[in-house]
């Protein structure tokens, strides 16, 4: 199903972090402290652009004894196709972006 909406400014955020790395698998946690979201904000986000084909996620085994393991994510090609496009749109003006009010 094609996108019909602008990604959100915190989506943009966090897709703008995801692109400065995109073949490097990140963590939730770094991600949320890198681009400022909290967990209720960025898990949903995850969970939904995975969904959507634009990041792929992996579960990593504990480093250690008593660590649970943990999700990481990175954009996939499609993603980082999307990411290029939206972040471009969000940094255009308002204006030339047709959101200007007549």
């Amino acid at each position: 199903m094609a996108r019909t909406r602008r990604p959100s400014n915190q989506a943009v955020r966090l897709l703008r972090a995801l692109l400065s790395r995109p073949q490097e698998w990140r963590y939730g946690y770094a991600l949320s402290k890198e681009v400022g979201l909290k967990s209720g904000t960025l898990y949903p986000l995850l969970m939904r652009m995975t969904d959507e084909g634009l990041l792929e996620s992996q579960w990593d085994p504990a480093a250690r004894f008593g660590v649970p393991p943990r999700h990481s994510y990175r954009l996939t090609q499609h993603g980082i196709l999307f990411a290029v496009e939206w972040t471009a749109e969000a940094a255009k003006p308002a204006a030339r972006r047709g959101l200007a009010s007549a």
